[in-house]
């Protein structure tokens, strides 16, 4: 469930809900209509009707809360099997270069742990456990340090300010003479 303040609910938050709905199990079982129901736990009807199909199938447990939609689809115990695996390197993985790729870690999830994710997914469980992107350790060879500096002052200067320059009549908000 996602909410416009950008996030969802915390676990104490999920708690509560869950207890709201564990509730509603309760008055199913006591036969109660679903409109007092929802009147008196100060949810919708919609809701109710949604948790009394559930209760129905599967009983007090499918009301249950399933926790954070965004937990790590690996354990701790799976994570340093994939470490491990990405210490042996992508050659032993199959890939010609030496360069690990959000999308190889990827397919290498997809190969030991048979789970999918999205590109995104693994960014967030490397990072979660500490991992970062790589740089280069030093400037490549092919430098001229003196170019460098050139284009620094005199090429940016020209692209940096055309780009947000403002001139009569590029912007609605523009005040016209009325003259």
């Amino acid at each position: 469930m996602r909410y416009a303040q950008g996030g969802g609910l915390n676990a104490e938050r999920r708690q509560a809900r869950e207890q709201i709905r564990l509730e509603a199990a309760g008055r199913f079982a006591r036969g109660e209509k679903n409109s007092h129901i929802a009147k008196e736990l100060r949810v919708t009807e919609r809701s109710v009707e949604r948790w009394r199909r559930i209760w129905h199938e599967a009983g007090e447990q499918g009301l249950a809360s399933r926790g954070s939609p965004g937990r790590p689809k690996l354990t701790d115990s799976q994570f340093a099997r994939l470490e491990e695996e990405l210490a042996k390197g992508p050659a032993v993985h199959g890939w010609a270069d030496q360069r690990w790729t959000l999308s190889r870690v990827q397919t290498v999830i997809g190969r030991h742990f048979h789970l999918t994710c999205s590109v995104a997914a693994v960014w967030r469980l490397l990072h979660r456990h500490g991992w970062s992107w790589q740089a280069p350790s030093r400037r490549a060879l092919e430098r001229n340090e003196d170019a460098v500096q050139l284009w620094k002052k005199e090429v940016w200067p020209l692209v940096e300010t055309s780009r947000r320059r403002s001139t009569p009549g590029s912007s609605s908000k523009t005040k016209r003479d009325s003259r």
